[in-house]
């Protein structure tokens, strides 16, 4: 969630107009989004998470070397480079050009040439059974109106065994305030209460919006499409990291878990 001052609603959205706020949101903050995080994300690295697990020591994509490896939500593709460097063969897509933009900037800053296009998570551009790992830190799945169509479209670009790490705010978060500070320590609303949260513009049209779902929703969406799980992490907040983005901070990290990584494959 954010912490601007637009109007906050909590009310059904479906699909199309919460692209379009996706779209619209991260294409106008994508600018001061990379200004302030860029250096935390660093230009090819892999940052699972605000607490700061780093795919270079979690390894929970396994050796990717030679792997076809497709990321969701690259925004300015920093993980994505980290993953070529690694010796994958990526690709990798965002709903935002802006961001895309910044991947370009990148690119030509350092040196690297990360394929990327603009695209939506529902439709994923890619042929069936084309990559061996699918990743997505943060990118889409928070955002979207229907994990599950999400995952069943994820499901099918990965090959037969084709592995699917993603991260996102970890569920129990939805109870407490979006406040680093101690008024984000007790809860204000039901656990259970999926409406998603909605801001919009001044002629009340959603601007950004994130969906709710609690952990057994998380685990339905997963088997639902067709993967199975295979790990539930919840990093813990790490000694001497006093950097807080936005909700996240070390006051509520070290007694609330801010992030959910689900590991999965894909059945045959």
């Amino acid at each position: 969630m954010t912490s601007g001052s637009s109007p906050v609603t909590r009310r059904a959205l479906g699909e199309a107009p919460s692209a379009r706020a996706s779209r619209r949101w991260w294409d106008a903050a994508a600018d001061d989004y990379q200004a302030e995080h860029g250096g935390f994300l660093r230009d090819d690295g892999f940052v699972w998470c605000p607490e700061g697990l780093d795919e270079a020591d979690a390894r929970l994509l396994g050796d990717v070397r030679g792997r076809r490896v497709l990321e969701i939500g690259c925004g300015a593709g920093q993980c994505g480079r980290w993953l070529a460097g690694q010796g994958a063969e990526v690709a990798a897509f965002d709903v935002s050009h802006r961001q895309l933009q910044h991947s370009r900037r990148i690119d030509e800053q350092i040196g690297t040439r990360l394929p990327v296009v603009q695209a939506d998570a529902g439709r994923i551009p890619f042929s069936s059974e084309s990559f061996d790992v699918v990743c997505s830190a943060y990118g889409a799945l928070p955002f979207v109106a229907d994990a599950g169509a999400v995952l069943a479209e994820i499901r099918r670009v990965l090959r037969p065994g084709g592995r699917l790490v993603f991260s996102v705010s970890h569920p129990i978060r939805w109870a407490f305030p979006d406040d680093p500070g101690p008024r984000g320590l007790t809860a204000d609303r039901s656990y259970f209460d999926r409406s998603p949260y909605v801001e919009q513009d001044e002629d009340g049209e959603p601007s950004y919006v994130e969906h709710h779902r609690t952990l057994g929703d998380w685990v339905g969406a997963v088997t639902g499409a067709g993967l199975t799980l295979t790990s539930l992490v919840e990093p813990e907040w790490p000694a001497g990291h006093e950097r807080v983005w936005g909700g996240w901070s070390p006051l509520r990290g070290r007694l609330l878990p801010g992030t959910a990584i689900f590991s999965c494959t894909r059945r045959p």
